[in-house]
Order: C-alpha cells, then structure tokens, then sequence
C-alpha cells in the first residue's frame, strides 16, 4: 500500500522515526543499520516502506535499500518470525552478513542477535538457505565447505566474525582447510 516515503526527518527516536510528508507526520520503525545511516534531523529523506496491518495496530517498516527490504519480507514469510524480530536480525546484521551466514549455514552469528536463541536460528537458516545468498546481498564467490571451515576455525580461536570474513577474503578459492588457517592467521597477525 504505501511502497515509498519521501520528506524530512522530523524525529530520531530509535528504533523508530517520524517523517513528515507535506505537513503529515508518519511513524516508521527502521532497523539500527537504516538508522543509523539517516541524515540528520529537519533534512530530507527518503525511506522504502513495508505496510503491516494487524488486528490491533497499523505499523510502517522503513529500510535505506531495496536489498534490506526484500530481506525484510523474506524474514517474515517463516513461521514464528514476525515483523519484531525481522527488524532485530536486520538491526544485528547488515543484509550481506546475514547471506553469508546462510551461505556458510553459521548459526553461531545469528544466535548473538537478542531474541534469537539456537532452534529459531537453525529455522532461519533452513528456510532462508537458496532464497537469500543466491540473489541479496551474494557474495561474489561462494563459500566453500574449507572456507566454512577456516571461518569456524578462526571464531574458535577468539577472532571476530568480520576478523574471520575478511581474513577469508585474501586466500585462494580452492585453498585447503590446514594451508587457510595458516595463512588466514599470518594475514590476522599483521
């Protein structure tokens, strides 16, 4: 119903900010990465939109890219997912975090994300998986099981997921698990 919000910013009240469209106000609930790319307040913005009607409430969802509201709406097509916790997984991960989580099938990321606990993890995986990598936010290679491998090895270690992901990005597609290690941790140590 309402696909696009264009006017200024008139409020920042995380997670939620009002937009006032020639003289009418509309609340909108964004995630934390939409907000926190939001210019300041009494300038323009423009915000893609999800319109959710309930029995009780009427709620818009705002999203700074087209990639993050898609992601949105394949979020609350599962089981158990509403909108609530569809803005949380999008305020905990950026959209080409959350596909390459899929990608790797890494539920360890998801389960950081408040209201998220292991069986909703493993759902989002499950149902997510063919649907979000292959076409939002891909990365430009897939992942191989060694590179899932290397990735889980580094988190072991005491690495960050984005320590980890990007000490991935340096070594050769068909590298072994044992040899991407190695140089996954020389490239970490420098």
């Amino acid at each position: 119903m309402i696909g696009k919000l264009t006017g200024i910013l008139a409020e920042r009240n995380p997670p939620q900010v009002v937009v006032d469209c020639n003289g009418v106000g509309y609340e909108v609930d964004v995630p934390m990465s939409t907000f926190y790319n939001l210019p300041s307040t009494g300038e323009r913005v423009s915000l893609l939109t999800h319109f959710v009607v309930r029995e009780d409430a009427q709620v818009l969802y705002g999203f700074g890219s087209a990639d993050e509201r898609a992601t949105f709406r394949q979020l609350i097509k599962i089981s158990g997912v509403g909108p609530r916790m569809a803005l949380g997984v999008l305020s905990g991960l950026s959209v080409a975090e959350l596909a390459q989580a899929i990608t790797l099938q890494d539920a360890g990321r998801l389960v950081k994300i408040p209201g998220i606990g292991k069986k909703t993890a493993e759902r989002l995986l499950l149902e997510l998986k063919g649907k979000l990598g292959a076409d939002i936010g891909a990365p430009a290679h897939a992942a191989t099981d060694a590179q899932a491998d290397i990735l889980q090895a580094l988190v072991a270690l005491g690495y960050s997921d984005k320590e980890a992901a990007a000490s991935l990005k340096a070594l050769p597609k068909d590298v072994a698990v044992g040899e991407g290690i190695k140089l996954a941790l020389k490239a970490l140590a420098k």
